[in-house]
């Protein structure tokens, strides 16, 4: 497979909710043996795709969502999830969204970040900037613990 069939491939999976950064940067350097350097940005650009879509769309779609009964439980467990943080996020704000997607666990990330952003009215291009330096941190995080940690184990 070429380098940019690859490169392409690590995008997706960091745009994709759920796998996000930390499923595209093993799957590119592990799967593909990309250089470390280029899964971090890639997949680093690849995350930040889907923020301004989930920034202007997120409620629309939500309320929408809403209507149907098919929905209503997933509706219902984003706004518990939501509820049981907003104090905190209307607190803190912008270190409060950061560190959200920052760090590189379940039911946390770029996706779900700047979906809490959306929902609590968040000013566009301060979630926007949020979203980048989030995604930056925990890019980094998941590269070089997957880079760093082994080799200074001996693997």
């Amino acid at each position: 497979m070429g380098i940019l069939k690859s490169i392409f491939i690590v995008i997706f999976w960091s745009a994709v909710p759920i796998v996000e950064q930390r499923g595209a940067i093993p799957i590119g350097l592990f799967r593909y043996n990309l250089n470390p350097f280029v899964v971090f940005i890639v997949s680093y650009l690849g995350s930040l795709l889907p923020v301004p879509f989930i920034l202007l769309l997120f409620e629309k779609i939500f309320e929408w969502l809403k209507k149907y009964k098919i929905f209503y439980k997933f509706c219902d467990i984003i706004e518990r999830k939501i509820n049981k943080n907003k104090y905190k996020f209307e607190k803190y704000k912008e270190p409060a969204l950061i560190t959200f997607i920052a760090i590189p666990l379940p039911t946390t990330g770029v996706w779900t970040g700047t979906a809490i952003a959306a929902f609590l009215k968040f000013d566009f291009k301060k979630s926007v900037l949020c979203a980048a330096i989030g995604a930056l941190i925990s890019s980094a995080i998941i590269t070089i613990g997957l880079v760093a940690v082994p080799a200074m184990l001996g693997y």
